[in-house]
């Protein structure tokens, strides 16, 4: 779980003769990573497509245009069905000519259509004006101007032109300008003014009655449009499956066609080489050999083992276990001894060794079925690389505890549990499926923990009803039981302690490989560092850490939660001279980890208060903890009211606020409660209930949930994780909309 699966590497090597029958075994088992050939070996060269490919992938780009142009989906698949290469040359032709038809009209209408629109906006103003079109134009003596602005600007920039004779009509900011001067002076003489000229349209008589004829025109062609849009529509209905089909057909054969440009190639031979799933090499030797026989030769190079740069760190050595046990069959040219058994070639590049031919293995990450919903949260930061610790199973362990600790409501639980079922089970994106089973884990550990606070929806009915009034935990809000607060605060330092350590634990394992002196630098010395420091705080630290830490009234020695842990004995070695405070063998224990740290890297020693601020930034657990808790309880303290008795407060659900007084006196009520306020009062409170509770189950993804994340992306990961590994993407393809049968 912790690491992917372990993978090898395998070649398959035969004449070319056998390279199409190959191909198509390989495809069939869905089961081989191919790797590129990178031109490295001598008399070596990358394969040509297989005859044909070029016009298979000529007819899959028009599939999918003709998809596109129909605007077919997944819905309109049908039944899975048998496509051959004779149906898709027939029937291809014959959809690809009705559809081109209908979507050439189409077109065409649109622009009749753009255009008529374009003309009906032109006209608008005309309209507005009033004026006959034919009295716009074709005068000798006079020009006409038409445009918007403000008249009494024009009026007045007019008037103190050269132009004498002028007339305005005007119409709600439309204005005509008819004036006894030349077109260029009259159009100079408007420069001064607000004006927006406008081109006067083609036709003759009244506006209105042109701009309803274009209007009658404009809903012809519209409905011309809906027609030609209906005859696609059936088309679609009529021709989707087969396209779907077809694509589906003609993607695979393309696939298989460009295979051989991946392999290394002789005249007469070709080298394929890829990755699988160790556990599974038998099953596709007997498989490939099963259907090859002896013409293909099938060898194990070897079992991958990466270090967490990616870097071939070992490997397992492998016999030879081909088929035929040599040479490919029909070759011209020695194949290549396997990758075990060559030489790597180093180039020096950026003062660092490149060896060629070590390709990393893709990944297949090997978690259980319940927690493979985390991996998509882990590949927002990135995919494990081969050699390193998959996250997955941490942040599945981690993660629903602390957002169920923050939220700790039963009735908020199992909403979150019904939202994630939802996404889970109704929705296809592989994605909102991972999001909805991290949401049915988060719900659970959200009702968990109510159960245990005695909460659902903020109310403590639970509490009555499961614990007799005394559940075992609380979450501290009450001044009664005010020192839990303080209790979880502690138990957040101490679940960030443990979490830090655990990526440094991770980060440690990582290093070995590169040797125990390195491992103890790199990662043992943050965790001296960290042990050393929180140790020395929980031993009272000089009397500077705060009381509920440690000693006697610490939150663990009985104050609130009964375990007698007062604290780690303080070890004080010596007084420090000139300032009288011991110096604890905790703090020999920091110093130590921040002297192996500057040996191995003396840049990150300025980092060294890390193991203070990130133990540090788990409090925002209890924080969040207190505030979801006091948002909820505001909420009912509105609807319901509450009062104060012995510093625990009480909501007025069985009771009125009467009620309350006559027993505690005026003083204990908190706020008398909207129900107990009359009807137009109880409706306000209701929808405040309602609205309230929402927002908190809202806020609850955006501040507690992404308050864990946090936590794990830059507290935990970045002690270890660095990722960027290959997704495993076999050769083959999996059937939606055809079958071989």
């Amino acid at each position: 779980m912790l690491r992917p699966e372990k993978m090898c590497r395998v070649s398959v090597t035969g004449s070319k003769r056998a390279m199409e029958q190959t191909i198509e075994a390989v495809h069939d088992l869905d089961m081989l990573h191919v790797t590129e050939y990178d031109g490295s070996w001598d008399g070596f060269e990358p394969g040509n497509s297989l005859d044909g490919t070029n016009e298979v992938s000529d007819k899959l780009v028009t599939v999918r245009s003709l998809q596109s142009i129909l605007a077919v989906s997944e819905e309109d698949a049908g039944p899975t069905r048998v496509v051959t290469d004779d149906a898709i040359e027939d029937q291809l032709e014959t959809v690809r000519t009705e559809v081109n038809e209908l979507d050439d009209r189409r077109d065409e209408v649109r622009d009749e259509l753009r255009t008529v629109e374009d003309r009906i906006n032109t006209m608008a103003p005309f309209v507005t004006l009033g004026i006959d079109l034919d009295l716009l134009r074709g005068y000798d003596s006079l020009s006409v101007v038409v445009g918007e602005g403000d008249s009494d600007e024009i009026e007045a920039v007019l008037a103190d032109s050269d132009i004498e004779t002028f007339e305005l009509f005007t119409e709600d900011g439309v204005v005509a300008v008819f004036a006894q001067a030349e077109e260029d002076a009259l159009q100079d003489a408007l420069v001064g003014a607000t004006f927006s000229r406008l081109e006067v349209p083609e036709g003759d008589g009244d506006p209105t009655a042109y701009l309803e004829e274009l209007e009658h025109e404009k809903q012809q062609l519209e409905s011309k449009l809906s027609t030609v849009e209906d005859e696609l529509n059936e088309l679609r209905l009529d021709h989707a499956g087969f396209l779907l089909a077809a694509e589906e057909k003609l993607a695979i054969e393309a696939q298989k066609g460009e295979a051989p440009l991946t392999f290394a190639t002789t005249e007469n031979a070709f080298i394929a080489e890829g990755w699988i799933p160790n556990e599974r090499y038998e099953e596709f030797e007997r498989a490939l050999s099963s259907a090859v026989g002896d013409a293909v030769d099938i060898d194990r190079i070897e079992i991958a083992e990466y270090n967490n740069e990616g870097h071939a760190e070992s490997h397992e050595e492998v016999e030879r276990e081909g088929g035929n046990g040599g040479e490919p069959v029909g070759s011209s040219v020695d194949a290549p001894e396997p990758e075990s058994e060559r030489q790597p070639q180093e180039t020096v590049a950026d003062g660092g060794v490149i060896t060629m031919g070590s390709d990393d293995p893709p990944v297949i990450q090997d978690n259980p079925s319940g927690v493979r919903p985390f991996e998509d949260l882990v590949e927002v930061v990135n995919r494990p690389k081969y050699g390193e610790f998959d996250p997955t199973v941490a942040f599945f362990l981690t993660f629903p505890a602390f957002f169920g600790f923050m939220i700790g409501d039963l009735g908020y639980g199992l909403l979150y549990l019904a939202l994630g079922y939802g996404l889970y089970s109704k929705v296809d994106s592989d994605v909102l499926k991972s999001l909805g089973g991290v949401g049915m884990w988060a719900g659970g550990f959200t009702a968990l923990f109510g159960v245990l606070y005695g909460e659902v929806f903020g109310l403590h009915q639970l509490g009555e009803i499961v614990w007799n009034g005394h559940p075992p935990m609380h979450k501290g809000l009450q001044p009664h039981y005010g020192d839990y607060a303080l209790a979880w605060l502690t138990v957040s330092l101490l679940a960030g302690m443990v979490h830090l350590a655990a990526g440094w634990i991770f980060d440690f394992i990582e290093n070995l490989s590169h040797g125990l002196w390195d491992a103890i630098t790199e990662s043992g010395s943050w965790l001296l560092m960290l042990f050393g420091l929180w140790a020395w705080v929980f031993s009272g630290a000089n009397g500077a850490a705060p009381d509920f830490l440690y000693g006697s009234e610490g939150v663990f020695a009985g104050n609130p939660l009964s375990f007698g842990f007062a604290g780690v004995p303080a070890f004080n070695l010596f007084t420090i001279p000139g300032l009288g405070a011991p110096f604890s063998a905790w703090l020999v224990l920091f110093f130590a980890g921040l002297v192996l740290l500057a040996l191995a890297d003396p840049i990150e020693v300025v980092e060294f208060l890390n193991v203070l601020v990130n133990v540090l930034s788990y409090t925002r657990l209890a924080a969040v903890l207190l505030a979801k808790a006091g948002m909820a309880f505001v909420v009912n303290l509105l609807f319901f009211g509450a009062y104060s008795h012995d510093g625990e407060f009480h909501f007025l659900i069985g009771h009125g606020p009467e009620w309350a007084i006559s027993e505690y006196g005026a003083e204990a009520i908190m706020f008398p409660g909207l129900i107990h306020s009359g009807i137009a009062a109880a409706l306000v409170g209701v929808l405040i209930l309602v609205i309230g509770h929402l927002l908190v189950l809202v806020l609850g993804v955006t501040s507690a949930g992404l308050q864990g994340v946090r936590l794990e992306y830059v507290e935990f990961f970045g002690k270890f994780f660095e990722g960027g590994g290959k997704r495993y993407n076999p050769f083959g393809y999996e059937r939606n909309y055809t079958t071989e049968d």
